[in-house]
């Protein structure tokens, strides 16, 4: 399930391009894009790193259905996961980042 990218606040920086272990992230016409999304493995490295939080992953069917979503925000040496249910009740949890 490749990322979804909300164009609106996408910046263009090419972070998630550099990142993505697939090469499969690329920056066309100012904007992030998924070149093959049914390559994507959800490694979610473009998520983590995208510094505008352009991209999110969602929660696969079978694990949360619609509109659960998880959301990565990196802080320094930590990262921020925000996890939104069914019923749009979010958690937050800080989990140490370790290299």
């Amino acid at each position: 399930m490749p990322p979804i990218i909300k164009t609106p606040k996408c910046t263009g920086c090419g972070a998630c391009e550099n990142i993505c272990p697939g090469d499969l992230m690329v920056v066309e016409e100012g904007k992030a894009l998924c070149r093959s999304r049914r390559d994507c493995w959800d490694c979610m490295s473009c998520v983590k790193v995208c510094p505008a939080q352009a991209l999110e992953i969602r929660i696969p069917y079978q694990l949360g259905y619609y509109p659960a979503k998880l959301v990565p925000e990196m802080q320094g040496k930590e990262i921020i996961w925000t996890v939104t249910d069914l019923d749009g009740k979010e958690e937050k949890f800080t989990v140490k980042v370790r290299n």
